[in-house]
């Protein structure tokens, strides 16, 4: 077999597919005017990050990612929980993921649970963030052992982290 132009090796460029390496939807394409507030939530972008501080000077622009994520109902982190403990330990499983999302949300504003949902026999708790699902995972592992799994979507724009025990 022949290989023509734009077929394997020596071939044109156009035969080569470009690939963005990261497509998040929510990620700013530039940074607002500092410093600003978000309406939503009243976090303040100043000094390169959005921070729970306050400044009188701080004007408002549209809302900041995690708030655009809560409202249009588009997670980053998707975390599964299952199994036997689920059942039997609920509440303090759930506190713990409280806990760790109130720990990280104290120093990053934009990590936040969006929601916790009962799916038959199932907890699904999503995530502004997916370093908060990982952090949700590992905090629970640690506790409580079990089975972990992740599972980053194509372009790492988000997570499904899966505990089990």
């Amino acid at each position: 077999m022949q290989r023509g132009r734009g077929e394997g090796d020596g071939g044109s460029r156009r035969d080569r597919l470009i690939q963005d390496a990261r497509h998040d939807t929510y990620r700013a394409r530039r940074k607002p005017l500092e410093p600003a507030r978000c309406p939503g939530c009243g976090a303040v972008f100043r000094d390169g990050r959005w921070q729970w501080i306050e400044d009188s000077t701080a004007v408002p622009v549209p809302l900041c990612p995690a708030c655009q994520r809560i409202e249009d109902g588009y997670p980053a982190g998707f975390v599964t929980l299952s199994g036997e403990f689920l059942q039997e330990h609920r509440d303090e499983i759930l506190a713990l993921a409280h806990n760790v999302e109130a720990r990280e949300r104290g120093e990053h504003p934009l990590k936040r649970i969006m929601e916790v949902r009962d799916q038959g026999g199932e907890i699904l708790i999503t995530t502004t963030d997916l370093h908060l699902a990982r952090s949700i995972g590992d905090s629970l592992y640690h506790a409580y052992a079990g089975e972990l799994d992740y599972q980053y979507t194509k372009g790492a724009d988000s997570l499904r982290v899966t505990w089990k025990r």
